[in-house]
Parts: C-alpha cells; sequence; structure tokens
C-alpha cells in the first residue's frame, strides 16, 4: 500500500492508522531495501509543505524534516551554518543532495551521518509530532545508537530547531574519506568558535563523527581550546589522549587507531580554518 498524504496532519493519522513506513528522499531506504519486498505500507511526506521550508522564528532557525541538502547549501543562513551547508555539499552526488533530507539522515542514526557533528556544536533539536501530542528533544537524546533513535511508534520528525543565539559562530565543517566525494565518512569533524577581544579563542564547540557508534561532542579539547592564539597552542590542545571518549572501529575502510589519530588531525586543522574565518591571524605558522 501507498499512501500520498497532502498535508502533515493527514500523514500523522494515516501512521497512526496503519502504521508502516516514513518515506521523503529514501536514498537511504531503497538502498537498504535491496532485493527485497516492502509489505509494510509506504507513506510519502516528501511533498508536505509543513515539512520543507526553513523559517527564522524568535528564538531558532527552524530548517523543515523534509527540506533537501541542496536547498540547505543554498540557503542564506548565518556563519554558524557554514559548517552544515559544508556537510551538505558531501553527502553523496547531486542527484542524493537533490533528493535526500535532513529529517531523513537523522532518522536513518548512521554513526557516519554527515549533519549530525556541525548539528551538535550548533545545540540543534529534534521537533517531532503525533497524534496526540508534539515534543522536541536535544538532538544527542534523539540519536542513541547505531541506527537507533528515540522516536516512538507514531511519531513524525517535523523540524530541527537550532538556536539564533548561535549565529554569529564562524564554523566549519571536514571530512576524511578514501576519496574526495561520494564516500562514507573514515572520520569527520565540525567546529563552531569565537573570538575574544584580545584575538584568543573564546569559545569552542568540536564535535565528531565515524568515530564512535553515535557522533559526540569533544568537551575536554572545547575547554582546553579556550585561550589558544597559536598553531602551537592549537596542537598542544588536541592531542589523542583527549579523545578517549572516542571509540573508532577497525572495518574495512580503516583501523580504531587511524581514526582516532586522523580525528586528531582533522580537529586541528578545522580549529585553525575556522579561526581564519574569523578574520584572526595565528601568530606562528
Amino acid at each position: 500500500m501507498f499512501l500520498q498524504p497532502a498535508s502533515l496532519s493527514a500523514a500523522i493519522d494515516l501512521l497512526a492508522r496503519h502504521g508502516g513506513i516514513l518515506l521523503a528522499g529514501g536514498t537511504d531506504y531503497f538502498p537498504t531495501l535491496g532485493q527485497s519486498v516492502e509489505v509494510r505500507p509506504i507513506i510519502d511526506i516528501s511533498r508536505l509543505p509543513e515539512l520543507t521550508v526553513i523559517t527564522a522564528e524568535p528564538e531558532d532557525i527552524r530548517i523543515g524534516a523534509g527540506v533537501t541538502w541542496s536547498e540547505i547549501a543554498a540557503a542564506p543562513l548565518p556563519s554558524a551554518f557554514d559548517g552544515l551547508k559544508a556537510a551538505a555539499r558531501e553527502i553523496g552526488s547531486i542527484q542524493i543532495q537533490n533528493r535526500g533530507t535532513i529529517g531523513g539522515n537523522l532518522c536513518n542514526a548512521s554513526p557516519a551521518a554527515d549533519s549530525v557533528p556541525p548539528l551538535l556544536t550548533l545545540d540543534a533539536r529534534v521537533e517531532i509530532a503525533s497524534s496526540d501530542r508534539k515534543r522536541e528533544l536535544p538532538l544527542d537524546a534523539f540519536i542513541r545508537g547505531n541506527r537507533r533513535t528515540a522516536l516512538e511508534p507514531g511519531e513524525i520528525v517535523t523540524a530541527v530547531l537550532i538556536p539564533r543565539r548561535h549565529g554569529d559562530l564562524a564554523s566549519h565543517f571536514v571530512k576524511l574519506g578514501t576519496r574526495r566525494y561520494m564516500v562514507i565518512s573514515i572520520a569527520m569533524i565540525a567546529v563552531a568558535l569565537c573570538r575574544a577581544a584580545d584575538g584568543a579563542i573564546a569559545e569552542a564547540r568540536i564535535a565528531a563523527g565515524a568515530c564512535s557508534a553515535v557522533a559526540q561532542r569533544l568537551t575536554e579539547i572545547e575547554n582546553t581550546l579556550v585561550g589558544c592564539r597559536s598553531v602551537t597552542d592549537i596542537a598542544a590542545a588536541v592531542t589523542p589522549g583527549r579523545l578517549a571518549q572516542l571509540a573508532p572501529i577497525d572495518d574495512v575502510r580503516a583501523t580504531a587507531a587511524y581514526r582516532r589519530d586522523a580525528a586528531a588531525t582533522l580537529i586541528r586543522r578545522a580549529v585553525q580554518d575556522c579561526f581564519a574565518k574569523t578574520g584572526g591571524v595565528l601568530i606562528d605558522a
């Protein structure tokens, strides 16, 4: 059974009555399906107007769950979203970016989901609706593990909410793979920061993906980076020893040890690049 509701309320009603699978871009769903035949009802939510817009609300930037990566990359968003926009341009091919959605990427809950690290640095929240309630969860509470989320039966992710107070942060995203494009990450890093009046880093927000079952904020490194103003400072602050909370795995793309070392290198590079975006000049090379 293929169902195509015309509104979010109709989609929620169909999900409550029939259960089944929610389909937006389908870029994760169809490869997973393989040669098997789906017997559950499919509810197509790709055309719901409530899910396909980006709006500036009093406290938040609201990105509808059905907004595509191409739309995010092209949207006139504050500098804090530069990292998310860079991640959007790294997701698959242009065709995938034209179809894949931010909500689908989060619901798929892959450890290598490109959107998660930049969203974590911005304290993103996930908006969820069902027939009897609407709720919000911090992103780090929504994703509970590899391919596991906090969604309950009958619920639909409707939007991602990012506080507007972070808008002026400089942000950056870097991804390491076995080739330049259309690749699953070996490691990826998102950075958001601002500088104090004296030029040093005043606040740093760092998140790593593809190095644990769930992408994580790296609070120890964040705290150590405050006050840094040189390449030497950054190198001393970012060491593999401060990445103990990560739990990388050995797989066909890389060993756990390589992922940890690569993450440290990527953080240093991303922090330096982000520092430069603020107009700062590192005092040594």
